[in-house]
Formats: C-alpha cells, structure tokens, sequence
C-alpha cells in the first residue's frame, strides 16, 4: 500500500479502474477539480510506476491501495484496509466510490483465484463486494457511480456491430467459466455484454437498498476508441484500436479518451444530478434497455452474489 501523508482533505473517494484510459482522465479531472477530495485508488501492486506523481499538485491527496479485482479475497482485503483508515481518521469521511474497472477477453475460459469467471468477477462482484464492504461508511450525501455500458442494448445502433448482444443466464451459471460457448473472441465479447447487463441490474438492487441520502447511478461512457479495455485482443484488433478508431471520433458523436474521462469525472462530482437507480449516458440522464429493468433477475442475482461473498468469509 502506497499511503499519502495525514490528508488535509474533506472527504474520501474510492475508485478502481483509475490508472489508465478515461478512468486517469477522471481521476486527476476530480482531484484538481475538488481540492477537498482525497483519492483512494485500487489498483494491482500499487499501480504503475509514477501514477501518483502524475497528479502533480494533487499527488499529496492520492493514496493507493494494492488490490486484484479478479480475487475476491484481495477486493476483501482491500477494503478491510480502507475501513482502517477511515476508523482511524486517516482518511476523512467516505463520501463517493467509483467503480470503473472493466475487461473484456479473447473467451470466457478466463478464471480467477476463486474460479470465477473473471469478466464476472471485476465487472460484476468486484463491485457488489466494494459497496457491501464499504457501504458501512458512506456519509448522507454520497454517490456511488458504476460504469457500464451500452453495448448491453444488444443492437447495432449501440454496439456498432463489434459485441454481441447479452445473454442472459442464471447468475450461479454467468459467474462460471464456459456461459457462453469458450474459446472464442465472441464468447468473450458476450461476456462483457452480459456483465454489462448484470452490472446494471446489481446498481438497480443497490438503489433499493442503500439508505437514504446514498445514491448509486450506472455511467455510460460509450464507446470510446483509444481505450486499453482491447488489450486482450489480437494485435490487428488492438493496432486499430489505438491507431484507427480514435480517428473516428473527430467526425462522429463518439468521444475521445480526455472528453470521457472528464465527463465520467463531473459524474463522480454529482453531476448531473439523478435519482438513485439511473443510467446516465455521457452527462445525461437516459433510459438503459428495457431488458435492464428486470427486478426478479435483479433480486436472484443479488442473493447470488451474497451467497459468493458469505463464503468468502467462511473462508477466511
């Protein structure tokens, strides 16, 4: 764990999926944006080299956490060493989580420490885990942003054609490698879209839970070129993600990484304001699929993931 000096600052954000692509963007737009946030950042052995000396001025107020979203008990871990901070008044009052962090691979054969398939993993429970763990210390005012995305609509206008549609499953069966066919980009691509669905329905059972004056939105950032979600991709795949489609966005609606990262950002901030429960699309308020409003798939995938996170704690 890489820990700042005694933060001077007034309330604490925790956020995954910060150290590259729109979510840095995002993470040092609201550290100079808000000189009253203090950022704790999750990331595997402490982030890449010079992460915090990238926030310059800012640096002072970012702590870095050390946690594999792909094992659950290291998510557990990390939390547990969060919460110290906070009862210790290391950290001042937690007043925002952000969970950005998302893959996408080549199969569905991909598997974590725990078995879990670990599209589902990082995408879907790494989250549920962090508000269950944390969600204890939220202060009256706070807001929970998920990102999602639109490529759980499941057609062309919103995929582009490039990610099959979700298919939906039993949760117990969705959390295990092989949902979705195995070894092939497509299975892999269904992965991710269905975790996007998932991620959607879980921010759903969240707003029903949560108490009052916690608010928990989805964030669609769509689809931004340039990113490294593609980083499991063959190397034609990934060539043209870097060197081709950002291209695209200079001449059509799509943003590039700098436009996304700051409006996810005025998302973490508040902005614009939404009932606890909404999907927000690239700074405004919009509706999700009408296949992602489904509270008995909701609620069977709420028990499913506590039953994982009850025997993550038998175990330890």
């Amino acid at each position: 764990m890489n820990q700042s000096h005694t933060p001077t600052a007034s309330w604490t954000l925790v956020m995954t999926g910060a150290t590259r692509g729109l979510g840095l963007v995002a993470a040092r737009s609201t550290v100079s944006t808000d000189p009253s946030c203090q950022l704790v950042v999750l990331a595997r052995g402490g982030g890449p080299a010079g992460f915090v000396d990238g926030f310059g001025a800012g640096a002072e107020r970012v702590v870095v956490v050390d946690a594999d979203l792909a094992d659950t008990a290291s998510t557990v871990a990390a939390a547990a060493r969060i919460r110290r901070m906070l009862d210790d008044t290391a950290l001042p009052p937690l007043r925002g989580l952000a969970g950005n962090a998302g893959v996408q691979f080549v199969d569905d054969h991909q598997a974590g420490a725990d078995g879990l398939e670990a599209t589902f993993a990082v995408n879907v429970f790494a989250n549920h885990l962090l508000i269950g763990e944390l969600g204890g210390h939220l202060t009256r005012g706070s807001r929970i942003i998920i990102t999602v995305s639109d490529t759980h609509f499941g057609d062309f206008r919103h995929n582009l054609g490039m990610v099959p549609a979700p298919q939906w499953t039993t949760p117990a069966r969705l959390s295990r490698p092989g949902a979705f066919g195995g070894a092939s980009p497509s299975a892999g691509r269904t992965a991710y879209s269905t975790s996007k669905l998932a991620a959607i329905h879980l921010v759903h059972e969240w707003a029903r839970r949560l108490p009052d004056g916690v608010e928990i939105v989805s964030y669609n950032p769509g689809y931004v070129p340039g990113t490294d979600l593609a980083r499991e991709a063959s190397a034609l795949q990934r060539w043209m993600n870097k060197w081709v489609l950002p291209g695209l966005a200079l001449v059509s609606p799509l943003d590039r990484v700098p436009t996304a990262g700051r409006r996810l950002a005025s998302a973490i901030l508040g902005a614009p304001q939404a009932d606890t429960g909404a999907y927000v699309d690239r700074g405004r308020v919009s509706d999700s699929s009408a296949e992602s409003h489904d509270p008995e798939r909701e609620h069977d995938l709420w028990d499913h993931l506590e039953e994982l996170r009850s025997e993550i704690s038998q175990r330890q």
